[in-house]
C-alpha cells in the first residue's frame, strides 16, 4: 500500500513575525555601514544656531550691556557725591556718603545687569525658536525663515509693551516691518558667510586627510626600518 503524502509544511513563525512587523529603519555609521535599528541622525540646517546656546549668549550680552550702561550713567552722579564730600571736613560724613554712594552704585548696576540679560535672552529665545519652528515647518532654511522670525518677535514685543490697545497695535505693525526690514539683510550675510565656511571646510578636508596620510606612512616606514635594524643586529649575534 502506497504512503500518503506528507501534510503541507506550515510557514514558519519567524517569517510570519517579521512579514507583520519590518525592521527598524537604519543609519549609516562611520564606516558607511547600516547599523539596524537605528535611526538616521538628524543634521542641522545651513547657517542654524543651536537655541540653548543662542539663549545663553544672549542671556550674557545682555548683561555686559545693562551693566556697562547703568555703570556709564552713575558717572554723573559720582561727581554730585565728590562735591558733597568737598563740601564739608567731617571724615566720618565723607566715609558715610562714599559708603552710600558705592552701595547705591552697586544695585543700579546690578539692576541694570539682570534686567538687560533678561530682556536680550528673552528676545534671543523668541527669536531662536520661531526660526527653528519654521524651518521646521517648512523644511528649508532660506533668508524668509530669518525674516520672519525677526518680524514675529519685534511684533510680539511690541505687543507686550505698556500702552492703550491702539498704541500696541502701532507698534506690532512698526515692530514687523522694522524686524523683517533689518532681518532680511543679515540674514542674506548670514547665510552666505556660513556657505563660504562650509566651502572652505570641505576643500581643507582633502588636504588634511593626504597629510595625514603621509604622516603614517612615514611613521610606518620608520617602524620598518627599526625591526629590519633589530633583525640584523639579533642575526649578527
Amino acid at each position: 500500500m502506497a504512503a500518503s503524502a506528507p501534510p503541507p509544511a506550515e510557514p514558519p513563525r519567524a517569517a510570519a513575525a517579521a512579514a507583520a512587523n519590518p525592521p527598524a529603519s537604519t543609519a549609516p555609521t562611520e564606516d558607511g555601514e547600516v547599523e539596524a535599528g537605528a535611526t538616521p541622525p538628524r543634521t542641522s540646517a545651513l547657517g542654524t544656531a543651536n537655541w540653548g546656546t543662542a539663549t545663553l549668549v544672549g542671556v550674557f550680552a545682555g548683561l555686559l550691556y545693562g551693566g556697562s550702561k547703568e555703570a556709564s550713567a552713575s558717572v554723573s552722579k559720582d561727581a554730585e557725591v565728590m562735591l558733597k564730600m568737598g563740601s564739608t571736613t567731617d571724615k566720618r560724613e565723607q566715609y558715610r556718603l562714599m559708603r552710600d554712594a558705592m552701595e547705591k552704585r552697586f544695585i543700579r548696576v546690578a539692576k541694570g545687569s539682570l534686567v538687560g540679560g533678561v530682556r536680550l535672552g528673552m528676545f534671543t529665545a523668541t527669536f531662536f525658536g520661531i526660526q527653528n519652528l519654521l524651518i521646521e515647518k517648512r523644511g528649508v532654511h532660506d533668508i524668509f525663515n530669518i525674516a520672519g522670525a525677526g518680524s514675529a518677535t519685534a511684533a510680539a514685543f511690541g505687543l507686550i509693551l505698556p500702552g492703550s490697545p491702539m498704541w500696541r497695535a502701532r507698534n506690532v505693525l512698526v515692530g514687523s516691518a522694522l524686524g523683517a526690514g533689518v532681518c532680511f539683510p543679515l540674514g542674506w550675510i548670514q547665510l552666505k558667510l556660513a556657505e563660504k565656511a562650509n566651502l572652505e571646510m570641505a576643500s581643507s578636508k582633502p588636504a588634511d586627510l593626504v597629510e595625514e596620510q603621509g604622516n603614517q606612512s612615514g611613521v610606518g616606514a620608520a617602524i620598518e626600518r627599526l625591526g629590519r635594524s633589530l633583525k640584523k643586529s639579533t642575526l649578527e649575534k
